[in-house]
């Protein structure tokens, strides 16, 4: 009981099993439990931090699954905390709080997945706090024997998103802007019009609990989320109605709040780190309130003054105001990931909820007489009415304000009035007036959609019937809809299925429609089977559920959960075969690819709902997930880092970014907030300065090529054509580089400075120069001439990389780059660069900053119908073409793949073949390979210094050699470039042939000559060491 100080707020964490997502990703347990205190180990580091806590629930193994489908302990030895021990330890406290008359809140908090909502609400058998909270409630009310005690139980449940309450138990469409935030003197906030529904028993708690996840997870389709990202607040109102010792009918009141928060993950401010919005988000501003609550009152509790608490800077916040700094008592449950891959978030949650622990309430009991809250009602009426006739009221006074104070006390006077079984019949008559308009059990009889939702509560909630004849899908509001979504990409007319009475097919209504079966877009009439998975727009997901015949006990209805959905629809979109996801995580690179790879699957239906709202909004923009591969930058290519980024494309002006994956879901926040203004309004209007979708133009990374420098370790020049690849290993360019030896002015040095091995350069002078003459079919310009691009080379111990000119508007870009350097003394480090390492040349795609601006339509001059019409038409062609030609692509990656493992099998193979040769230490690749190529001499496994030299000799010769097979090159292609940008033999193509041809002879001449001279003379010399 409390006395005259404070509660503190009751913090208990608990931790789960891996879910499959972290398994695929072979992720590591960083979390360990001792009694009340838990441990997060830094994966990177390994540095342990401790936090202590009320309760510490170890829910990550050491259970079994009894006949039931319920978890529990494996062994009396197990440290596993089952559902009814949280409950026992946290629900049953809130219940006993509940009967001696005080206020109770719960509220679950953590990361997206990290299981609030399992110990919240439950899953399957195994139910969490509020069914079993409510379920002892009622039978504690069944056991009771004093008749002269009446006991009252209300329910309601809301939910908030984007800031607006939304009632969970009203049927129909809902007021714009949702339901609104009152402030009572007496009270403190409460939501004005909210449904509170009086029950008798658990069973029609359960049925008002299965109609607000009904209208949760349409809602949730409706705003465009694959999971709900809104906070649900469930409220049981106990009354106790008793005499008192003087006879009066006194009634002791409780409140019990059960709160589910939004995933904690949507409140990270480094969402925002490097963008220029750093605000403006209402979808997560509830969950920074509350942080900034909680720090204010542990603040408070702590003795600091004259601190201020922001109640009202959210919604949330404000009806939360009682449970976390008033008249409450109140348990936090932190719900924890077990994973080093979620150990920022995992960290995160930890902090919030330590400071959680520190806070202090002053719960007091709600007892009053029954006819004293009726008199104080009626009182303060006539002071309402009094002051909406003008007396008594102040100057500028809000008579809004009075008038629905007026009414709320009105409503509470009608329920006190109104008898406890009066209120309990119209419950029942509304309760069976909505059940048996929803129609619910009428997919039990017939084939029918079954919804999968990322939030296992939401997941088989809305089920559509497919009944003998044909169903149409669509959005709804027309009258020739069968089954109406609102969700994302959906269309007036989306797709229909047809149902014989034995078999079941559906097709798409148009070309732009999109329909999904097992992750494969179809075209025409398709014919589904039991347990297919069908997508519909960007973010409609179903199972398929057959005739009753197909239908089995052994169906595995949970396997095919949201993760199973995305992966697939990720295999087919080729993400797999591009990472080249590994199934075992021999090495840490596999590790590597293998989170990259579920991050990039969860970015996925965050994609296709950005691309869909960027549609409806006509923004022109369209986004695309890729893998950054850190080996691309690196002057070793060994780098494993991957990351995943987005590119943006405005499809109209062409203009391109690169957002980071933090920034991208920022943005995709507001990009929701700005989605339902424009769904409750019809239009929004935003300035560009704080529009998610546009940003200034920068430059952008297209692609890069390794130029490896160990011929200059051996004072030998480098001139040669490098192709650019980007990210995906694509073509991007073809640039020209060239590292010359030279003197300390910069002229060249001839075939006398290479030296026979690379220590004869160590500590004398060495300079050379770095030339990029030009970069040759560019990709970037040649689809947009307004563009430019430049090169940025990463070279040794150079802070920053080294930057070209921009070249614009050119697809031959003449660079014309080159620097000079120069060392007094060869240093050591340099020289191992020269051997080990490469010089990193980026090509940089830049952009003009001329835009198209966005508008609400198309103008056109003239006959607009016609042209849309005709413009529509074309783009269907030309979607059709495209389709076909993803098709295409999609079977070629899938080839790609196989050829990539074939090459891996090879690669294997030649190892193996490798084993017991020995090598030469210091002989280059390509010469050992023209010794395998050439004889099958075994090579010996050690050599003399006279072996060395004499193969340094045949080297050496081999490369003067060369010198005019590269002079005759350099000839051909300066003659082809004369061709190309002079008419002097244009008009004589056959003698223009004729010439290179014969130049191409002799190159090849030269070439076979100078490779045998080479292998002769290497034969020649093992066989002389081998005889020696």
């Amino acid at each position: 009981m409390p006395g005259g100080g404070g509660d503190s707020v009751k913090v208990a964490v608990r931790v789960r099993p891996f879910n499959q997502r972290e398994k695929n990703a072979g992720s590591k347990c960083i979390i360990s439990m001792d009694g009340k205190t838990t441990r997060l180990k830094n994966p990177v580091n390994g540095e342990v931090k401790s936090f202590s806590f009320d309760q510490s629930y170890w829910s990550h193994d050491s259970f079994k699954e009894d006949e039931e489908g319920v978890y529990e302990r494996e062994s009396t030895e197990s440290s596993y905390a089952d559902q009814r021990r949280v409950f026992e330890d946290l629900g049953q406290g809130v219940l006993d709080n509940a009967w001696q008359g005080y206020n109770a809140a719960l509220f679950a908090y953590g990361q997206t997945g990290s299981g609030k909502s399992y110990s919240m609400i439950g899953y399957n058998a195994n139910k969490g706090i509020v069914p079993i909270t409510c379920g002892e409630l009622f039978k504690a009310i069944d056991d009771n024997k004093d008749t002269d005690k009446q006991l009252r139980v209300s329910f309601s449940m809301l939910e908030i998103y984007n800031e607006q309450v939304r009632d969970l138990l009203a049927k129909g469409k809902q007021q714009t802007g949702g339901l609104k935030v009152r402030l009572n003197p007496k009270i403190g906030f409460y939501v004005e019009g909210l449904k509170k529904v009086p029950v008798k028993n658990y069973k029609q708690i359960e049925n008002l609990m299965e109609q607000g996840t009904y209208n949760r997870t349409t809602a949730s389709t409706n705003m465009n989320a694959t999971s709900s990202r809104s906070h649900m607040v469930i409220t049981i109102k106990f009354e106790q109605v008793f005499p008192n010792a003087m006879g009066q009918s006194t009634t002791k009141s409780s409140e019990i709040n059960l709160v589910d928060l939004a995933g904690s993950e949507r409140a990270n401010s480094t969402g925002a780190t490097g963008d220029r919005l750093k605000e403006g988000s209402a979808i997560n501003q509830s969950l920074s309130s509350l942080g900034n609550v909680i720090s204010a009152l542990a603040d408070q509790a702590m003795g600091k003054k004259k601190v201020m608490v922001p109640y009202r800077d959210s919604v949330l916040t404000k009806l939360l105001q009682s449970a976390l700094g008033g008249n409450s008592r109140t348990i936090m449950i932190a719900a924890l990931s077990p994973a080093d891959i979620n150990y920022d978030e995992t960290l995160s949650t930890l902090r919030y909820a330590d400071r959680a622990k520190k806070i202090q309430n002053k719960a007091v009991v709600n007892e009053s007489p029954t006819d004293r809250l009726i008199r104080e009602l009626k009182e303060e009426n006539a002071k309402l009415m009094a002051m909406l006739g003008g007396k008594g009221a102040k100057p500028g006074a809000d008579t809004n304000l009075l008038e629905q104070q007026l009414q709320e006390n009105q409503r509470k006077m009608s329920e006190m009035q109104q008898s406890w079984e009066q209120r309990l019949e119209e419950a029942r008559r509304d309760w069976e007036k909505e059940f048996r308009s929803t129609g619910r059990n009428e997919w039990e009889n017939h084939p029918h959609l079954m919804n999968v939702n990322e939030d296992p509560q939401l997941t088989g909630v809305v089920k559509h019937a497919l009944v003998e004849g044909s169903t149409t899908i669509g959005k709804s509001g027309d009258p020739e809809i069968n089954i109406a979504l609102k969700g994302l990409g959906i269309q007036k007319l989306h797709a229909i299925v047809e149902n014989d009475g034995r078999s079941v097919w559906i097709k798409p209504c148009a070309a732009h429609a999109q329909v999904l079966v097992n992750g494969s877009k179809i075209k025409q009439k398709h014919e589904l089977r039991h347990m297919d998975r069908v997508k519909l727009g960007s973010s409609s997901l179903f199972l398929y559920i057959g005739y009753q015949e197909d239908r089995s006990d052994s169906d595995q209805v949970d396997k095919y959960n949201f993760d199973y959905f995305i992966t697939e629809l990720a295999e087919h979109e080729g993400i797999a075969v591009e990472l080249h996801t590994p199934r075992d995580f021999d090495t840490e690179e596999d590790q590597v690819t293998a989170v990259v790879y579920q991050e990039y699957v969860d970015l996925m239906p965050v994609i296709a709902e950005a691309n869909a709202i960027s549609e409806e909004l006509n923004k022109k923009l369209k986004f695309e997930p890729e893998v950054k591969s850190q080996s691309s930058h690196d002057t070793k290519a060994k780098a494993k880092e991957k990351e995943i980024i987005v590119r943006v494309t405005n499809v109209l002006t062409k203009k391109v970014w690169i957002w980071s994956k933090s920034k991208f879901l920022h943005r995709k926040l507001i990009m929701n907030g700005l989605y339902t203004q424009f769904m409750d309004h019809g239009e929004v209007t935003v300035s560009k300065d704080q529009d998610p979708f546009w940003d200034p133009v920068e430059p952008i990374f297209l692609g890069s090529c390794h130029v490896w420098l160990k011929m200059l370790a051996y004072s030998d020049e480098i001139d040669e054509h490098f192709t650019v690849h980007n990210y995906h290993g694509k073509e991007e360019a073809v640039v020209h580089v060239q590292l010359l030896p030279c003197d300390k002015d910069g002229v060249q040095l001839q075939g006398e400075s290479m030296v026979f091995e690379p220590e004869d350069l160590k500590d004398k002078a060495f300079n050379f120069l770095l030339k990029v003459p030009s970069c040759m079919s560019v990709r970037w310009t040649r689809e947009d001439p307004t563009r430019g691009v430049m090169c940025k080379l990463r070279f040794f111990e150079e802070n920053e990389p080294l930057c070209s000119q921009v070249v614009w508007s050119s697809s031959v870009a003449n660079v014309d780059y080159q620097k000079l350097f120069s060392y007094k003394n060869m240093p050591m480090s340099l020289l191992q660069y020269l051997q080990r390492e490469s010089l990193v040349v980026e090509l940089w795609g830049t952009q003009g900053s001329k835009e198209v601006r966005h508008t609400n339509g198309i103008q056109e001059n003239g006959n607009r119908n016609q042209h849309l019409t005709a413009l529509t038409n074309k783009l269907d062609q030309l979607n059709t073409q495209l389709e076909k030609l993803d098709d295409e692509r999609a079977n070629l990656k899938k080839e790609n793949f196989k050829l990539k493992t074939e090459l891996e099998r090879q690669k294997e193979a030649v190892k193996l073949a490798r084993v017991g040769r020995g090598s030469f230490n210091e002989i280059p690749a390509s010469v050992l390979s023209s010794i395998n190529s050439s004889s099958s001499t075994t090579v010996p496994k050690t050599h003399t210094v006279g072996l060395d030299v004499e193969l340094a000799k045949s080297i050496k010769s081999f490369f003067q050699d060369m010198r005019s097979v590269q002079q005759q090159i350099k000839d051909m292609k300066t003659a082809v470039t004369t061709v190309q940008s002079s008419n002097v033999q244009n008009g004589n193509l056959k003698a223009a042939l004729q010439q290179q041809s014969e130049n191409l002879v002799k190159t090849e001449n030269q070439i076979n000559l100078c490779l045998k001279n080479l292998k002769q003379s290497v034969v020649s010399t093992i066989k002389k060491s081998k005889d020696s």
